[in-house]
């Protein structure tokens, strides 16, 4: 996902809420490949048959629980974490050749009746499994009963030979690009900024860069599975980690155990579509927060879009020396939007900026994009545009964004334009060629999958969740409606959703299509 769908987000929300194993079975079991993709869209990207038997030095790892050291947060509430290396292909079009190292993170199950692995995506593209399941650990508590609670960092995430495209000087100059350009000369620097990212990210990853696709996660998932020593897939994505299983129920639909998507996205969505729900998803929690604290919606947003505009012209100072350029003030906003227990902090920030401060924004944004007090910035929104430009096949060119910001632009006064021009310089002149307009998640033959929508979701949108029980297929997607807001429902305040949830995945009771939690 681009624009605002990121990981730095999405932990920042988790943290506000907030035995050694024998190898598995050898091969890849059942041939369990569905080929009915009647939407003709496609989420192989390449031409690994995911049902190929893969060599036994794969399948039959032997994974060394220990320490997890400096890359996760071991002592975060939980306890008990251990970490392990998993060796999988660089390429899956080669299971022999080259290997890659994943870093995995496990809690054992606390209860007897241990019903197996629980593997956990936070999203992103690029959220670091490692950082981020200790701390959700206690929203999932219960699942841990009857679960070893697993998680991992992607590959290009972190741990898992993540990449770095550039450095911390580099990453704050950009800040000051105009990212709604006015002027020919902000368009070219903004277009060239973006080439510059991508040259960075070739030259930095090297051959990796082609493959760290959705496809070839969902294929790391199963090998993850086989040597775990499950014989179906349990999970629960949240996020973009909804993509991520959908794509793998595609691939595997016969080794779906009990998999939770919570808080989706819309998989018939292409890049420009994702960038239009993601105005509209914003701009509908903007509105809520305004009424919830009794401005007028149309008045309220009215307001924030001229100061945007003002910032735009003159960047506003802040305590710490910087400035709060109007791309981070983007930014800004939109990070206490994915939680309404943040909604006061968005109101104190926009007050300090209408009085020409833009110190509180710019924290805000500072915890976005991963950047610590030292000014070093994290990862992750690096690797997620090196997943998702390989994933997108679709590079919308600035002629087509200029013909769209009216669309946009009265879908979402604030972030529209924001919008339809990253749409067209996230992947702009990108290296490597992307996969796919749309992934295939369509799984016949898959036992049912619990999809849970959140109608006031920000950043995915509730109407993804239908449409991803839809393609899921008839039998296979179950819809479950939170009358809520913020990105997700499991673990956000609704006992309804929560209870329904955990009898799915510790008693396999699937709810009834439809239902709605308020």
């Amino acid at each position: 996902m681009r624009g605002f769908v990121r990981w730095a987000a999405l932990c920042a929300t988790a943290v506000l809420l907030v035995a050694g194993c024998g190898g598995g079975a050898s091969g890849s079991g059942d041939n369990d490949r569905d080929n009915a993709g009647g939407s003709g869209r496609t989420a192989t990207g390449g031409s690994a048959d995911p049902t190929a038997a893969l060599p036994a030095s794969l399948t039959g790892q032997r994974l060394r629980w220990g320490a997890c050291g400096a890359t996760a947060e071991a002592d975060a509430p939980g306890g008990e974490w251990r970490c392990a290396t998993l060796k999988a292909p660089l390429d899956w079009s080669k299971p022999r050749g080259r290997t890659i190292d994943l870093a995995l993170i496990r809690a054992g199950a606390t209860g007897k009746k241990r019903i197996g692995s629980l593997l956990f995506n936070f999203g992103g593209p690029g959220g670091s499994g490692l950082s981020t399941m200790p701390w959700y650990a206690t929203t999932v508590s219960a699942l841990r009963e009857r679960y070893d609670l697993v998680s991992w960092d992607p590959r290009g995430v972190g741990a898992s030979e993540g990449v770095r495209c550039r450095g911390d000087r580099a990453i704050e100059a950009a800040e000051d690009i105009d990212v709604t350009p006015d002027t020919p000369a902000e368009e070219k620097a903004y277009f060239r900024d973006a080439s510059d990212f991508g040259k960075g990210c070739a030259k930095a990853t090297g051959e990796l860069m082609a493959h760290v696709s959705t496809t070839d996660s969902a294929r790391d998932m199963d090998l993850m599975r086989q040597v775990l020593g499950d014989t179906r897939t349990h999970y629960f994505g949240i996020s973009y980690g909804t993509e991520l299983g959908g794509v793998y129920a595609h691939l595997f639909p016969r080794r779906v155990g009990r998999l939770v998507l919570d808080a989706v996205v819309d998989p018939t969505a292409d890049t420009v579509g994702h960038a239009k729900n993601q105005a509209m998803g914003f701009q509908r929690a903007l509105d809520d927060y305004l009424e919830s604290t009794g401005q007028d919606p149309v008045r309220g947003t009215r307001k924030i879009a001229a100061l945007l505009e003002r910032i735009d012209a003159n960047p506003l100072p802040a305590s710490s020396g910087r400035s709060l350029t109007q791309n981070l003030a983007y930014t800004g906003i939109v990070l206490p939007l994915y939680s309404p227990s943040e909604w006061p902090t968005l109101t104190s920030a926009l007050r300090a900026a209408e009085r020409g401060d833009g110190s509180e924004l710019l924290e805000l944004a500072d915890s976005y994009n991963d950047r610590d007090t030292s000014g070093h910035y994290g990862t992750s929104t690096q690797a997620q545009r090196v997943i998702s430009c390989l994933d997108d096949r679709q590079r919308p060119t600035a002629d087509q964004v200029r013909g769209l910001l009216p669309e946009f632009e009265k879908v979402s006064p604030v972030f529209g334009a924001f919008l339809a021009w990253d749409a067209a310089g996230w992947c702009h002149d990108w290296p490597v060629a992307g996969q796919y307009d749309t992934p295939q998640v369509s799984a016949v033959g898959a036992a049912p999958i619990l999809v849970v929508g959140n109608t006031g979701d920000p950043a995915t949108p509730y109407e993804g969740a239908r449409k991803m029980a839809d393609e899921l297929g008839e039998g296979v997607g179950v819809l479950l409606t939170w009358k809520g807001e913020g990105h997700g429902a499991y673990g956000s305040g609704s006992g309804c959703v929560d209870s329904a949830v955990n009898a799915y995945l510790i008693e396999g009771t699937v709810p009834k299509d439809g239902r709605v939690c308020s």
